[in-house]
């Protein structure tokens, strides 16, 4: 009678170890289960709480790609400012080496006058407003504790947000009155730099307009001259005639195509001016817009103070010699609000309309 029992425990025992060892000999390896446990981590994230939306998931899916998008940018800015300097340092070169002798030869002394003024005056404001645009900060919230009102609390900074403010991915970190971030500039637009990034855009836009009609007669003649005439022998060029026309042409066609693109991006960015808004916010707008008028409600930009008075914060015009001295010239002059709170830029609308 006491034997029985333990013939039993033995049994159990010795099946036990059996059954383990078929189950540590068919266990998958640790990197696999880790892999396949944070997988499953993943999934159930997106069904947290009742606060997910398609955003959320899509933003969730598509982490990867973003991260390699902001790894890239953040690495190849400098990259993308030498390609600046270069392509206009190459046409600066064209200008004065080919083109600036044949203006002496040919144009009348008021036509060589406006040329040499107007060309200078161009390449003054670029070259300004895109140094001013690529060094001057565009502007970050405190990280020590303070007392300036906040509307939310940054998700990756883990630090309060004022108005406008917004996190980029590439400069990693909150970002005051946040346009964008501007490869070309290997900075970030924001409260700060960005009437300098537009200046430059504008005056970058003029400048490729100018070269384009001015030197749309000698593109078209050194086209002609590098076409090849099958019928009779083509005229003997020097080496020196070849280089002149391809560089006429590279030139023209260059500032051709950046005039058209660059003149797109200007013309979207005045009109996000004229609504008092950014790009960032422009979408966040015309989603709030959608939201209200399912309720039968109109949202209302409370940054819109109507188009004139937008231009003139936006510059920072005081008053009229303001459209010369801080537009039409170079001007380092500073926003009139801080970027934290927007009291400020009240009262200089209120200035402005002649209310105080």
């Amino acid at each position: 009678m006491r034997r029985c029992p333990s013939s039993v425990l033995h049994l159990m025992r010795y099946v036990r170890l059996r059954s383990c060892a078929r189950r540590g000999k068919n266990r998958l390896p640790l990197w696999i289960r880790e892999t396949w446990s944070y997988i499953k981590l993943l999934v159930q994230s997106l069904c947290f709480n009742s606060l997910t939306d398609s955003d959320v998931i899509f933003d969730s899916i598509f982490e990867p790609v973003f991260w390699t998008v902001d790894y890239v940018t953040r690495w190849f800015g400098m990259v993308f400012v030498c390609l600046v300097v270069i392509l206009t340092t190459s046409i600066l070169v064209i200008a004065y080496v080919v083109l600036l002798p044949l203006i002496l030869n040919t144009y009348s002394p008021p036509w060589i006058a406006w040329h040499i003024c107007y060309g200078h005056w161009n390449l003054i404001m670029i070259a300004f407003h895109y140094y001013k645009a690529a060094k001057t900060s565009p502007g970050y919230p405190p990280m020590e504790k303070n007392d300036t009102p906040f509307v939310s609390v940054c998700k990756k900074c883990i630090m309060p947000k004022p108005a406008r403010t917004h996190h980029c991915g590439i400069c990693n970190r909150c970002i005051l009155k946040m346009d964008h971030h501007c490869p070309w500039l290997n900075n970030c637009v924001g409260h700060f730099n960005h009437r300098y990034f537009f200046s430059f855009c504008l005056f970058m836009t003029l400048g490729c307009v100018y070269c384009s009609i001015s030197g749309r007669n000698l593109f078209l003649d050194a086209y002609s001259a590098l076409e090849t005439n099958y019928q009779t022998p083509a005229p003997a060029y020097t080496f020196k005639d070849k280089v002149i026309n391809k560089s006429i042409i590279y030139m023209w066609v260059l500032t051709s195509t950046v005039g058209v693109a660059l003149g797109a991006l200007t013309i979207w960015h005045a009109i996000l001016i004229s609504r008092g808004e950014t790009s960032i916010e422009r979408h966040i707008n015309s989603k709030e817009t959608e939201r209200m008028a399912k309720w039968g409600k109109v949202y209302k930009n409370p940054f819109n103070y109507g188009k004139l008075n937008n231009w003139k914060i936006f510059f920072g015009v005081e008053k009229r010699s303001h459209w010369v001295t801080r537009v039409l010239l170079p001007s380092g002059h500073t926003p009139h609000s801080d970027g934290l709170t927007w009291s400020s830029m009240l009262w200089m609308v209120c200035s402005l309309l002649g209310l105080i």
